[in-house]
């Protein structure tokens, strides 16, 4: 029988971490944790941005002609279904205007 040093884990909370002791470091692993912290961030921007223009969702969605279930489902973490031509209809709407001197 190979004798065979275990480490122990020192706790964390770090919640990467912890999904990669669960599941590894694979590059697969790697790509899908991204997605999902990007899709988390765009949400997180998206909504950041009505809010602090005191917009309803339904408020946002006509003013970029679509519906207030679109800007719902933009605005959660785990929608993976961002349009850039959406995304760049809600980008015009917050930009502010450049002034020509």
């Amino acid at each position: 029988m190979k004798n065979t040093e275990h480490k122990k884990a020192v706790k964390t909370s770090d919640a990467v971490e912890i999904l990669d002791r669960q599941m590894g470091e694979g590059p697969k692993i790697r790509r899908l944790l991204e997605e999902a912290r990007i899709n988390a961030a765009v949400a997180q921007l998206i909504y950041t941005a009505r809010t602090e223009a005191g917009l309803t969702q339904d408020a946002l969605a006509k003013l970029v002609g679509t519906k207030q279930p679109v800007i719902a489902r933009l605005e959660d973490a785990d929608y993976e279904g961002h349009s850039l031509n959406m995304l760049q209809r809600i980008e015009i709407r917050f930009k502010p205007a450049t002034n020509a001197a």
